[in-house]
């Protein structure tokens, strides 16, 4: 399994109903639960910046990455952003094949 990073941006009035915004996001879960069983969630994560939310989660492929962001896109996120992330213990695996 991978790992990916999900951020996301709202429209502003998709923030400022607190009833709303649980709700919506509970129903854009189910819809990612639903089309995704494989997913495995590790974290979610409400931000200060330019983005919104951050949530990071396992997938078995960029296929199943790509369905997280357009359900995400679907459900009303007016940008999703998704990045595949290294565990850094690989990643100096890695720079240590390549500088040999």
């Amino acid at each position: 399994m991978s790992t990916f990073v999900l951020m996301t941006r709202l429209r502003s009035e998709d923030l400022e109903n607190a009833d709303k915004r649980t709700e919506s996001g509970q129903e854009w879960l189910e819809r990612v639960k639903r089309a995704c069983p494989e997913v495995k969630w590790i974290a979610h994560y409400a931000l200060l910046g330019p983005y919104d939310f951050m949530n990071i989660y396992e997938a078995p492929d960029v296929e199943t990455a790509h369905k997280v962001s357009l359900i995400s896109r679907a459900e009303g996120a007016l940008t999703a952003e998704s990045w595949e992330a290294l565990p850094y213990e690989r990643y100096l695996t890695l720079l240590s094949d390549v500088s040999s």
